[in-house]
């Protein structure tokens, strides 16, 4: 049975479409992806993420745990940073992408995407060791995202300054009388902030927003256009981009797989594909006849298949639909004629690099 966030009956009582995602029922739009999308890019949305999951390591080996299980260097966290992270098997692949929130020395969070927060959970409690501790607080917690160029504004209205945070840098502060932890590590592209608090206050919060915002053009954002904002800027999605059958270095996930750091879950088989090279590489693809790839399309070059989209959409911002694909890395791809077959229909599509659209556009 699917899961609600503490938002759901006012997801209803405001004409969202309600899907299952991830094992909760979610909005997906409430006005149209089109127009939430331009909502965002534009103006500013925000978004009901509830959905994702808070692990609370707490303990003198807090930093050593997480440094055993993660591939990024969380000894270079100072108090208030965050860093983009991953978990892997053993064999190099991925159990989930996660953020790493340093809230003091003994002291860390993780966010985790909600349809991997059980496994996370016993993942990461069956390699627990030393004197640290892993509460899942994922139950009572809520989590709102505020997106968009006039996010600041609002913000400002409730007495918050969002320059005095720089990316991924979180604080504990009081909005409209609501205390969360506010942290700078959007999945849009776009300024703004994701604040995390109590379920029981996520409702006066997200009005205490949207009273801020009406003249700022706010409005809900559903799951829709979210998938489309991050396409866009080619940010991975559990699942798609990133998963237990793909690995970092195929992913374009390098620079979060801190090799030099020592001994990580993961590290030995990394080391190997690095030596030997990734089987594939992901890349971005722009369609150049009309044509909406979807997740699971072949690329093809000439008779030969190349690879596979990973997610596909119509891009609001380019007028033009996009994918992300795992591709060989010996099919010179960028040097002919690539096809997307879509539907039993060949479409041409141009490779380039991600992201789609740069941040300062």
């Amino acid at each position: 049975m699917s899961q609600k966030t503490p938002l759901y009956d006012w997801h209803r009582q405001h004409g969202a479409k309600l899907v299952e995602f991830g094992g909760w029922q979610m909005p997906v739009s409430y006005e149209g992806v089109l127009a939430e999308h331009q909502a965002v890019r534009e103006r500013c949305g925000l978004f009901d993420i509830s959905h994702m999951g808070e692990f609370y390591v707490e303990g003198p080996d807090a930093e050593n745990f997480l440094q055993k299980l993660t591939t990024n260097d969380v000894s270079r966290l100072k108090d208030g940073e965050a860093q983009y992270s991953l978990l892997l098997y053993d064999r190099g692949t991925a159990v989930d992408d996660i953020i790493v929130y340093r809230l003091g020395s003994e002291r860390f969070m993780l966010c985790v995407n909600a349809a991997n927060i059980d496994k996370d959970r016993e993942w990461l409690k069956g390699h627990l060791s030393g004197r640290v501790t892993l509460d899942d607080r994922s139950p009572e917690m809520g989590m709102i995202a505020l997106q968009g160029p006039k996010s600041a504004e609002v913000l400002a209205r409730l007495g918050f300054k969002l320059d005095s945070l720089k990316r991924f840098q979180c604080v504990e502060a009081a909005l409209g009388g609501v205390k969360g932890l506010v942290a700078r590590t959007g999945y849009t592209g776009e300024e703004g902030c994701e604040v995390f608090l109590s379920g029981k206050d996520l409702l006066s919060l997200w009005e205490v927003f949207l009273k801020a915002g009406d003249n700022s053009g706010i409005r809900p954002i559903g799951l829709g256009a979210r998938d489309t904002l991050r396409l866009e800027m080619g940010y991975p999605l559990y699942g798609h981009e990133l998963s237990d059958e793909i690995n970092p270095l195929e992913a374009g996930l390098s620079w979060v797989v801190k090799l030099e750091k020592g001994d990580f879950i993961g590290r030995e088989a990394l080391v190997k594909i690095k030596e030997q090279g990734p089987m594939r590489r992901l890349v971005g693809l722009v369609m150049e006849e009309p044509g909406i790839p979807r997740e699971g399309f072949a690329v093809m070059r000439g008779a030969e298949t190349i690879g596979k989209t990973c997610s596909g959409t119509f891009s609001p911002t380019l007028q033009v639909g996009i994918a992300t694909a795992l591709v060989s890395p010996s099919s010179g791809a960028e040097s002919g004629e690539n096809f997307i077959d879509i539907r039993g229909k060949m479409k041409k599509a141009k490779i380039t690099k991600l992201p789609f659209i740069s941040q300062k556009k």
